[in-house]
């Protein structure tokens, strides 16, 4: 096997010393900001905010689009409201708010139902590409930011929970040599996240051949998996994210601790 590649298995987590150390008290556990939402939906923000507490975050806020402010459910007490454009997405004045946001927490998850705004694009991309803490992006999040990959694919702190076409899409912004393709090996496709992540300094995970792959700084740690709806849901993003929180400092080993949680 390549010496970049470790397999775990569901039951058998390769780095048991994370859980272990999991904060108990509250306090000590961070502050995850959930950012998303749009005008027609919020359900992936509600059910991160709901996944995070539950797998042990210390504070979760959410900062969601103030078109939705007579929608979101009052068991949601922890939600903050930003101005919104036409498009009913986050609008460019909702810059304060999104600063804010990441000033509090020590963990973001942008965890998307974000609309196409070419506004809330902007807003999102100028946000993450300065990020000095863990920031995590997943489903239609990772799309909007599509123009900015290349600035985005700069900074150590940016997680991708993706799909393979995303992946392929960021490849393609970058003008990586290597094509990837739906059908490739396994083995192929790790040791293309190896060269990759040594080339770029972000934390990409993203299931292929039901293997959920989490690759950083050349190395790549395998997971069997079989259900991509966590991953389409924000699941798999949202504890990745809890994760983050407590080891920020190894984020390799913090997501693939998260994947056996839950």
């Amino acid at each position: 096997m390549n010496q970049h590649w470790r397999k775990q298995q569901p039951d058998t987590p390769l780095f048991p010393d994370i859980e272990w150390n999991k904060p108990e008290r509250r306090d000590l556990a961070g502050r995850l900001g959930i950012i998303g939402g749009n005008k027609l939906g919020f359900a992936a923000a509600a059910d991160a905010y709901e996944i995070a507490k539950k797998t042990g975050a210390g504070e979760v806020r959410v900062l969601l689009p103030d078109a939705l402010r007579s929608k979101v459910p009052t068991q949601m007490t922890d939600v903050l409201f930003a101005p919104t454009n036409a498009s009913g997405s986050l609008a460019s004045e909702a810059a304060t708010d999104v600063a804010a946001l990441h000033n509090w927490a020590t963990g973001l998850l942008y965890i998307g139902d974000a609309g196409k705004n070419s506004q809330t694009a902007i807003l999102y991309e100028h946000a993450i590409a300065k990020a000095d803490k863990p920031v995590v992006l997943t489903r239609d999040a990772i799309d909007l930011v599509q123009n900015s990959f290349p600035t985005i694919l700069d900074n150590p702190n940016v997680v991708f929970v993706a799909s393979f076409a995303q992946i392929q899409r960021l490849f393609r912004a970058v003008y990586y040599p290597k094509v990837l393709t739906f059908s490739m090996q396994l083995a192929q496709f790790v040791d293309v996240l190896h060269k990759f992540t040594v080339t770029y300094p972000v934390t990409i995970a993203v299931l292929h051949a039901e293997q959920m792959i989490v690759a950083r700084g050349g190395e790549v740690i395998t997971q069997p998996w079989h259900n991509a709806m966590r991953i389409w849901r924000g699941e798999t993003a949202a504890r990745a994210a809890s994760y983050l929180l407590w080891t920020p400092e190894q984020p390799l080993e913090a997501i693939v601790a998260s994947l056996t949680a839950g």
